[in-house]
């Protein structure tokens, strides 16, 4: 599972605010609402956030290993 957690610990250390993202940055309130809820984003997003917020990848998103995840190859 990705979870978008870094990126609100990132946000909150920055001088950005959602309302900033949306507003200065045009960063839809769709894909505010599924960072929110942990749903697939485009990695053209993440390559945005990423410039807007100065941070790497790793501050934006992690990988949770899940049981249901893990398949044989």
């Amino acid at each position: 599972m990705i979870s978008y957690a870094p990126f609100w610990e990132t946000l909150h250390a920055s001088s950005e605010t959602t309302y900033t993202l949306i507003k200065n940055h045009h960063i839809s309130s769709a894909t505010i609402d599924k960072l929110r809820k942990n749903k697939p984003i485009t990695t053209t997003t993440i390559n945005d956030l990423c410039a807007i917020l100065c941070c790497r990848v790793e501050d934006v998103l992690v990988y949770i290993p899940h049981p249901e995840d893990l398949r044989p190859l």
